[in-house]
């Protein structure tokens, strides 16, 4: 911003300067001089390097779905998503902010329902699960916080799936979701930004 500033000044200042001897020197410049074309400048700034979940960068101009589906600890939360139907949906303009369950979160949900799930017949319920994880709207860790804060320290999250989430400070800086059953998830990676919204990895699937 500094050297934007910089720069700015010097050309308004040698505008002036210019002007100043176009004035003192009216009846002595050619008609045919040409003036000197400005020289142009762009102020540098460090790029910001992009976060990287299960291995890849996050791009914030893409989508939620084609983020997730580059990173390996999401590929179970990919595949939920295409047997949901939701894929079209989380490419949407949003913004949403997304709970994304990571691998090691659909585990600890036994092989024999995990499987059920994946199935047409148990598509309805697995869509309830999955839009559990979705609330409208981009909401950063900061804001959670700052919910959280205004409303005797948790948050309460109303979901695209109806039911709330509550958020609430945990151990060593951490935060925490309860979800309608009591269950609890710790977000393990905030504020990874996209362009419908921001996804914030947790340790556990939540359970509406």
């Amino acid at each position: 911003m500094t050297n934007l500033r910089n720069t700015m000044l010097i050309a308004v200042s040698g505008a002036a300067l210019l002007a100043v001897a176009a004035c003192g020197n009216q009846n002595s410049t050619p008609a045919d001089t040409a003036a000197p074309a400005p020289v142009e400048t762009t102020a540098m700034t460090p790029e910001t390097p992009m976060p990287m979940v299960g291995g890849a960068a996050m791009d914030p101009a893409q989508t939620i779905v084609a983020n997730a589906s580059k990173a390996s600890n999401l590929s179970t939360l990919v595949a939920a998503v295409q047997a949901a139907g939701l894929v079209d949906t989380l490419n949407g303009a949003g913004p949403f902010t997304v709970f994304a369950p990571d691998n090691a979160a659909f585990d600890k949900i036994p092989e024999a329902t995990r499987t059920a799930l994946m199935q047409p017949a148990k598509k309805a319920d697995l869509t309830k699960i999955l839009t559990y994880h979705v609330v409208p709207g981009r909401l950063t860790a900061a804001d959670i916080a700052a919910q959280a804060q205004a409303d005797g320290g948790t948050a309460k999250l109303k979901t695209v799936q109806g039911e709330e989430l509550k958020v609430s400070a945990g151990p060593n800086n951490t935060w925490v979701i309860t979800d309608a059953k009591g269950g609890k998830s710790t977000i393990t990676q905030a504020d990874v930004g996209q362009s419908n919204g921001v996804v914030h990895v947790v340790d556990t699937v939540l359970m509406p």
